[in-house]
């Protein structure tokens, strides 16, 4: 497939690894621009190139930075990217990175919602939950005993299914978390946050997960 990765952090610069190795066409870019990637380029094969190509002719959008910088992103985004475009938000609202964002915590959008309406997209949220060098490299067929498990939240279904897809193709159990509106159950706080569960117990966290943010997590 076609995927834009924006961001090249930890979970981004992981991602483009990861997918180009399983022999997608990625293009990442970041907020320094091309020539700071030219090390991840030679490294994986993905292409560096600015944020508004990386949406070009993309069948997967991956949007991978911090809350902050998603406003900063450039306008109209996704004007010309394709209709069924499945753009993927990553993130994790920190207030003491990120500054305080009233519609997540006074208004109760979830942070992908949130991101969402930023981006004038539907989003599906997933990879938000795993760290970076666990995602790097402990994936694992499919079937095998204790792997992994990463939910998937998102309104599309169709959409949805792509990400279910890809993260199997990682080396991961897919886990359906319902839709974006759920999506809080797998924010920083929730019991499969920064965890590595199996499907069965994934599922068990998500449900157990409560909708009221840790004090240490509002602005």
């Amino acid at each position: 497939m076609k995927i834009g990765i924006i961001g090249s952090g930890n979970i981004g610069g992981t991602l483009t690894r990861r997918l180009t190795a399983l022999g997608h066409d990625v293009k990442v870019a970041n907020s320094r621009g091309p020539e700071s990637l030219r090390d991840l380029e030679q490294e994986t094969g993905a292409r560096a190139v600015k944020v508004e190509e990386a949406v070009q002719d993309a069948e997967i959008v991956v949007v991978t930075i911090p809350e902050k910088a998603v406003p900063q992103l450039p306008a109209n985004l996704f004007a010309n990217a394709a209709d069924d475009v499945v753009v993927v938000d990553t993130g994790n609202y920190y207030p003491q990175r990120d500054g305080r964002i009233a519609a997540i915590e006074d208004d109760g959008l979830t942070e992908s919602a949130w991101v969402a309406r930023q981006l004038g997209r539907p989003v599906v949220k997933a990879f938000n939950n795993i760290q970076a060098r666990h995602l790097l490299e402990n994936g694992l067929p499919a079937g095998t005993s204790g792997r992994i498990a990463l939910p998937v939240a998102g309104d599309d279904p169709a959409g949805k299914a792509k990400i279910l897809q890809l993260v199997d193709d990682l080396g991961f159990d897919p886990v359906d978390a319902g839709p974006l509106a759920e999506s809080w159950r797998q924010q920083p706080g929730t019991p499969i946050y920064g965890t590595d569960l199996t499907a069965a117990a994934a599922r068990e966290a998500l449900a157990a997960a409560s909708p009221e943010r840790p004090d240490e997590l509002r602005g």
